[in-house]
């Protein structure tokens, strides 16, 4: 509809700096993370530690606002972690104004094939 045509457009003129501040978030989370002692692997292609790292710095301009991260004991302490939370809301989405958690094999269900400690952020502005 024209309304929808003139929401996106509107959109698009913050977008560059929505998306800066959606990456920017994310490796400041990412770098907590990975100094954290209870998370044993923390995947975002903006550390230099990601083994994408490298192709990553020559495909992309930022790293985007999606990380996830694996928690050390696996499913119940990553349980623990999305149920208790208090700044992330419990959802599948992405990209959003909103930081999201997720416990993916939850998500997933039966015959998943994601480790049962990961957690999924999306991180908001």
């Amino acid at each position: 509809s024209p309304f929808d045509c003139w929401l996106i457009l509107r959109g698009m003129r913050t977008l560059p700096w929505r998306m800066r501040a959606h990456s920017q978030n994310a490796a400041k989370v990412a770098e907590f993370l990975a100094a954290h002692p209870k998370a044993e692997r923390v995947h975002y292609p903006g550390l230099q530690a990601h083994p994408g790292h490298k192709i990553a710095q020559k495909q992309m301009s930022m790293f985007g606002g999606m990380l996830s991260f694996e928690v050390k004991g696996g499913r119940d302490p990553a349980m623990k972690v999305t149920a208790s939370t208090k700044i992330f809301t419990r959802a599948t989405s992405l990209g959003g104004v909103e930081s999201l958690i997720e416990h993916r094999a939850s998500i997933e269900g039966p015959g998943t094939t994601s480790p049962e400690g990961l957690i999924r952020l999306s991180i908001g502005l």
